[in-house]
């Protein structure tokens, strides 16, 4: 009963934020006027409000930007130990330097080291918690940018990139990040500048507790769905999560932005009944993988849970089974790596769901604008095989998906299936799954679970593997880099395909997008493409195990 009310409540309080702050980002995306201080921005990065872009200048600032990003944080980390507040850490080694630098600005934030022993607060604050702003700022502009391709009529360009980062980042991310750094710190959460303070624990050893700017890394972390943690225990530890409420807030601060941009894309195409349709995708999916996860580890099927009557290893007991198992779902069906309890420790068949809803392509709701326009590419593929069961040129939103537009959506979506698969085939074929703590089907998922999170730029981690080796580093640093930015090239290429079409007038033969028919015709396209990519893997790997 308490899982359920958990969830129920978080649902409603969605459903209420759903219109409010879905129109408040349509304000901001499509305003005109600027503020004072992002005035003073444009002047400094020499940017012009006004000027338009095409798909191509849009997607080179976005590579542009994010390149210099990476090369920043890279120079960063390894010069750790000249900077100040680095807590006479050592500089981090240069392949993982390269594995967090990429993994930050891809909103991966997948983290082969320990925080707390590794990171100084200087590289935690200017460095990965600034990406964590930014990195979710340039997925939430692809996807207005998408939309603005569905949008327009015969035109060349799709927005200003520099723009869009500025103002989402000043006046959605921002924002709510200082009000809710607030909250957490009157929760409990730590925000200091402290070397740490040693204790004398119960059986009488001494141990060093590291502060930090914990809170406010922790907003940003959860808002812009990015996921890491300031402490190897991630939101686990008391200082970042440290009661059962602000583990439900910090759900609903991950949910908070993909739910809402449905409502985005309704309000800018002029249709908000298509923004409910795709919200509805959505929730189906989220509803069903959140009581399937719970479902699994509540039956505690194995030996030693049954045994104990639970499946509580590797969980908290502050949060319990549900609080545990919900939200392992909801980080794994956003692009968010935080975690809250040990998914390698979960039962198979609970342990598989994490991965099923990477597998997804994090689309129930996603990342903070990945989400959205994977769920879109996902909906053009779903009409251009409606138009093949009736016989007619398929359309969605008057837009016709030719041979280009399914060229470029079917690309899309093999792109992550080859690099988890590839992947994993490489670290058996090298030896390098050597590192993984078991052997047989769970070893299997261990590795599987790695490059699963690595290549959909999700950053949780199954754990019981070791990937802070050269060869772990920059295989899984190429599988976040190729993952994050191939499918941003095709958005925007697609995007700029549909913005030079003129819109063909609906007739008797056109599919309608927004009602119930064409919402299950998405959820099961969805789960259908899923099933036949990795069901061969995942039959060697948790389904085995569960089944044993």
């Amino acid at each position: 009963m308490a899982g359920w009310l958990f969830v129920i409540t978080l649902v409603l309080a969605l459903v209420a934020v759903y219109r409010p702050f879905g129109d408040h980002m349509y304000r901001v995306v499509t305003g005109t006027r600027a503020t004072v201080v992002e005035r003073g921005v444009y002047r400094v990065v020499g940017v012009d409000p006004a000027a338009e872009q095409t798909w191509g200048v849009y997607a080179r600032s976005v590579l542009a930007f994010s390149a210099v990003s990476i090369l920043f944080l890279y120079a960063f980390l390894r010069l750790q130990d000249r900077l100040w507040l680095s807590l006479g850490l050592d500089p981090l080694p240069g392949h993982l330097a390269w594995n967090t630098a990429v993994s930050f600005t891809t909103n991966t934030n997948w983290q082969a080291y320990s925080g707390e022993s590794t990171m100084g607060h200087l590289v935690q604050m200017a460095g990965l918690a600034v990406q964590n702003f930014v990195s979710a700022a340039v997925g939430i502009a692809v996807a207005v940018a998408l939309v603005r391709g569905f949008a327009a009529r015969r035109s060349a360009t799709l927005g200003n990139f520099w723009v869009d980062l500025i103002r989402i980042t000043l006046r959605i991310l921002l924002p709510i990040c200082v009000v809710v750094t607030l909250i957490f710190m009157v929760a409990g959460m730590v925000q200091n500048l402290s070397s740490g303070t040693d204790v004398t624990t119960l059986t009488g050893a001494t141990q060093h507790i590291t502060g930090g700017p914990v809170a406010s890394q922790e907003a940003i972390k959860e808002l812009g769905t990015n996921g890491g943690g300031f402490y190897n225990a991630n939101a686990a530890h008391p200082f970042e999560n440290p009661t059962a409420w602000t583990n439900w807030l910090q759900l609903f601060l991950i949910l908070l932005i993909p739910f809402s941009l449905p409502r985005v894309f309704g309000r800018m195409v002029g249709q908000n009944r298509q923004g409910y349709a795709i919200a509805a995708v959505m929730a189906i999916l989220a509803i069903a993988s959140v009581a399937l996860t719970i479902g699994f580890e509540v039956h505690g099927a194995g030996t030693v849970p049954q045994a104990v009557g639970a499946a509580m290893e590797g969980k908290e007991t502050r949060f319990g089974i549900p609080g545990s198992a919900a939200y392992a779902a909801v980080t794994t069906l956003t692009s968010t790596g935080s975690v809250n309890s040990f998914h390698d420790s979960y039962t198979a068949l609970g342990g598989m769901m994490p991965m099923i809803n990477m597998m997804l392509g994090e689309v129930a709701p996603g990342g903070v604008g990945a989400g959205l326009y994977g769920l879109l590419i996902l909906a053009v593929i779903t009409v251009f095989v409606a138009g093949l069961m009736v016989g007619r040129t398929p359309e969605y939103l008057g837009k016709k998906i030719g041979a280009r537009e399914m060229k470029i959506a079917s690309s899309y979506f093999l792109i992550t299936p080859a690099l988890v698969l590839i992947g994993t085939a490489a670290a058996f074929a090298t030896g390098n799954n050597a590192t993984a703590l078991n052997v047989g089907p769970h070893g299997l998922s261990e590795v599987l679970y790695a490059f699963t999170s690595a290549s959909n730029n999700n950053g949780s981690a199954f754990a019981g593997i070791t990937v802070n080796t050269p060869w772990w580093d920059t295989a899984l640093g190429l599988a976040m880099l190729l993952g994050r930015f191939l499918p941003i090239v095709l958005v925007l290429a697609l995007a700029g395909s549909l913005a030079r079409q003129k819109v063909t007038p609906e007739s008797e033969g056109t599919l309608p997008t927004h009602q119930p028919l064409f919402v299950g015709m998405v959820v099961g396209v969805t789960v259908v493409l899923v099933a036949l990519t990795f069901l061969p893997a995942l039959a060697l790997g948790p389904l085995a195990e569960g089944l044993s």
